[in-house]
């Protein structure tokens, strides 16, 4: 596996998964201003987009490198929680508390199923011969 389509797959998985939380994120604050939904009824609702955000980023990270998909998933959800992270840390001052911590797991497990999903599905099938 070369080192360029790791770094590539990475790439592209991360740009994912923050476009996504972006475009949420959006979607999410015009629900809570314009309608009378509260914050705490969306909280599921958005906890389940974020694990679908990294699943797609695993998943795309995957697919571009066509091979080792649970490590490249992996360190995408892996990377996406260092940044989250860094900008926690150096943002606000503050460190994962326990729920953040079990979170950012989950987050890293997502995406390795993604990663691996998107390897058997994007690779070329070979049929043994």
């Amino acid at each position: 596996m070369e080192s360029r389509s790791v770094g590539k797959g990475i790439l592209y998985g991360l740009i994912f998964i923050f476009a996504f939380a972006i475009m949420n994120s959006l979607i999410f604050s015009l629900i809570l201003r314009f309608t009378s939904v509260r914050e705490l009824s969306l909280e599921y609702i958005i906890t389940a987009m974020s694990f679908i955000g990294l699943f797609g980023g695993g998943f795309l990270a995957g697919g571009k490198a066509g091979e080792k998909g649970w490590l490249l998933g992996g360190l995408t959800g892996l990377f996406y929680s260092l940044i989250v992270f860094l900008f926690q840390y150096l943002g606000y001052d503050r460190l994962f508390d326990g729920a953040q911590l079990v979170y950012h797991i989950c987050y890293i497990l997502i995406s390795m199923m993604g990663g691996i999903l998107g390897v058997n599905i994007a690779s070329p099938k070979r049929i043994a011969s």
